[in-house]
Parts: C-alpha cells; structure tokens; sequence
C-alpha cells in the first residue's frame, strides 16, 4: 500500500502482477529479474520457479538519527527477510546483520527527499558503512543522480542502478548490468568486485508524471466506487511537480553539503560536477 496519508489506506504503490513484471523485463532484455519491493518478498511466491529470477527487497530503515533510509538488500531468503525486518529500526544492527550473513547491499537514492529528512550524520553512516551506492535511478532526477554517483565515485563503492519503477511502462528504464556474467552467482560476484555498468536515464516531471497517472487509473479500474476522485487527477502535475521543486531544493542543499564537508566543493566549482559515466547494469 501506499505510504502517503490518506492514500495508504485504499490505494497501492503499484497494481502490476508479479508475472507481468517479470515477462516484460525478459521482453526488455534482462538476463536476470530481482523484484524490491518495499519491506515485503510477496513476489518470490509467484516467481521462485524462474531460474534467472532472486528475490530483493527495498528495506525502510532508521538511522541513529531517527530519520528513514532506503536500504536494497539482494538475494535473501525468507528466513532473512524476517530476521531483516526485525532489526530495520537499528540501521547498526541491521548492517551488522547483512554483514554477518555476506548479504549484497547498497543504499538507494541517498541524495532524495523520498524518505524525507536529512541530517548530517546521516551522510557520516552513508559513507562509512554501505559497499554499494544507486548512482542512477528511474524516477529521480538527474542532479540527485549526479550527486550519488560523485558519492560512489569519492568512496571507492559499487555503482548500482534501478529503474524504481511502479508501472509497467517504467520496467528496466535503468539496470545494472554485469558483463560476462553467465548465471546469478557470477552477477553477483563480479557485481561486488566492481565490475558493474549502469544503463539507463534519470527521471522527469514527465516520467513521474505519467506513471503516478498511471497508478491512478488502476486505483480506479481496481475500485469502481473511488471513480468520484477521478477528478482529482487533475491536481497530479501539480504535485508531481512540487515534488520535483522540493527533490531539486533537497539536492542542491544536501549536496552543496556534504561536497564542502569532503572537501570537493573547490574542485566542483572548477570543473563542475561530473557527469554520471561508466555506469552499471543489473
């Protein structure tokens, strides 16, 4: 469901079968298929009988400062995912968790307002304990991108990528993709080694746009009696693009920030921020 007031109690994130999901991202290309939804492996039920398909999950953690974090965990089983679920309040012990069971992780959109506030030593957890950074995502935009991709870059970690989408349309925008790889465990294995691209493009107030749009009139074939809203989706660019406003705000605060704070700010002012290269592929 939805995590937005009002709307987590009728409407849900995405309305597209697991199965869809997984035959149009083979239709795309995609030699392997993971499923991270949020906080939740309902997918592997429908899916654990495809040989190229593992099961992820999008885990919503809490920093020791009180403030969310989105963690992307890859390849667990069930009886991890419970064990993860118990400790995603604790970002400390859930990493020595992930740890302790050489689970794959990285951190996801760091440079978003998407899990909302920010502070300082946030960044200090950020940096010092994740292996891998999402340098590009779907549906953010492309400063946040930018400034992700800088963080992998400076610390040395593993680029990753994905498509965070909630619609069809959306699948596979961006991966992370593994050269040479023949099966899951040499993803994986050359993923950890660094030997990832990232493919695809940021998001836009048009992307975001559309598949919120999207959303909307699958809330509305699925719910025939919240038909009386349909008028409100006439406010969905509006707020699609607010959001944008506060993503973009969000970014050139944070990452004017934490530039000045490891000493990159001189060299940005220079030569500006570099552009996402060289990115991974999954």
């Amino acid at each position: 469901m939805s995590t937005l007031p009002l709307l987590k109690t009728f409407c849900r994130e995405c309305y597209s079968p697991p199965e869809a999901v997984y035959q149009e991202l083979k239709r795309k290309g995609m030699g392997l298929v993971t499923i991270a939804d949020h906080d939740s492996i309902g997918a592997a039920e429908a899916l654990r009988h495809h040989s190229d398909f593992f099961v992820s999950e999008e885990v919503t953690c809490r920093l020791p400062s009180g403030n969310e974090l989105h963690v992307g965990v890859y390849d667990l089983t069930e009886r991890q995912h419970v064990e993860i679920q118990r400790r995603r309040n604790d970002l400390p012990r859930l990493v020595a968790y992930l740890d302790a069971e050489e689970l794959f992780y990285g951190v996801n959109h760091a440079f978003s307002a998407l899990t909302g506030r920010r502070s300082r030593e946030d960044f200090d957890w950020i940096d010092g304990r994740f292996p891998a950074v999402e340098v590009r995502n779907g549906h953010v935009l492309e400063r946040n991108n930018r400034l992700a991709e800088r963080m992998a870059e400076q610390g040395r970690k593993i680029r990753l990528g994905g498509s965070d989408a909630h619609t069809l349309l959306s699948l596979g925008s961006v991966c992370t993709r593994v050269r040479g790889a023949r099966h899951k465990a040499e993803f994986l294995e050359m993923l950890r080694r660094g030997g990832g691209e990232v493919e695809g493009e940021s998001g836009s107030f048009w992307k975001l746009t559309r598949d919120v749009l999207r959303v909307c009139a699958s809330l509305l074939e699925e719910k025939p009696l919240a038909r009386v809203l349909a008028p409100l989706a006439l406010l969905v660019p509006v707020v699609t693009l607010l959001n944008c406003g506060m993503e973009d705000l969000f970014a050139r605060r944070w990452g004017s920030w934490w530039e000045q704070s490891r000493g990159l700010a001189a060299a940005s002012s220079r030569g500006g921020m570099s552009a996402a290269s060289g990115e991974a592929a999954a």
